[in-house]
């Protein structure tokens, strides 16, 4: 008597391929996106704020923290737009500030796809930041004080190609073991079942019917 093999065996190779076709297309996104994309250069200027004569030495940290926070809209209402030679907008999305919570240090860094850009941008908003805390200095007790003017990059610092084709390649492979994961499965009893019936049908075509009764001669008539 000949069965029929679970039907989730007969799919678990084709299932499986779903993780190298996975890993395999999100390689070649990856690394399209990485030879597509026009490379982004930093540029990072640092300034530090300095007590005044009278002022509390303390205070120049947390006005440190103040002005970081505020770094990029002094930038705009400033002349920073002027001497860097972009719009308010891209200041906005491409100047971030950092602040150090045990030195009153201001790092200013600029992203962009032409080194000089960059370098203009981040010098543009550390000069807003000088000239701005010049006019409030009366007022707070500190002022900031350029510490270190950006250099123009020489290596740009978004991912290369085969760094994104590997990046592509792991999300791939992660995507495609979420969908093997997800993917429903046919329960462990349908199978029983299925299989039970299917040897069932298979016996009962080959059990043979009863033999009918031999028939009995009849007497002769004396």
């Amino acid at each position: 008597m000949t069965t029929t093999p679970p039907r989730s065996s007969l799919l678990t190779p084709a299932r499986w391929m779903v993780l190298p076709a996975a890993v395999l297309a999100g390689a070649v996104l990856g690394g399209g996106y990485g030879a597509l994309k026009t490379p982004e250069y930093a540029a990072t200027s640092y300034v530090i704020v300095v007590p005044g004569e009278k002022s509390d030495p303390s205070a120049a940290l947390g006005f440190a923290q103040a002005y970081g926070r505020v770094a990029t809209d002094i930038a705009v209402t400033g002349d920073a737009q002027v001497w860097a030679g972009v719009s308010a907008a891209t200041l906005r999305q491409s100047v971030q500030a950092a602040t150090s919570p045990d030195a009153p240090m201001i790092s200013i860094t600029a992203r962009s796809e032409k080194p000089s850009t960059a370098v203009s941008m981040a010098d543009g908003v550390a000069r807003a930041l000088v000239l701005n805390s010049g006019h409030v200095a009366a007022n707070t007790g500190v002022k900031v004080v350029q510490f270190s003017r950006a250099t123009k990059p020489q290596q740009p610092v978004s991912p290369s190609a085969p760094l994104s084709a590997l990046v592509g390649g792991c999300a791939g492979g992660l995507l495609g073991g979420l969908v093997l994961l997800v993917r429903p499965k046919r329960p462990a009893r349908a199978e029983a079942r299925h299989s039970r019936q299917a040897g069932a049908a298979g016996g009962a075509a080959q059990v043979p019917g009863p033999a009918g009764a031999a028939q009995q001669p009849e007497p002769e008539a004396v």
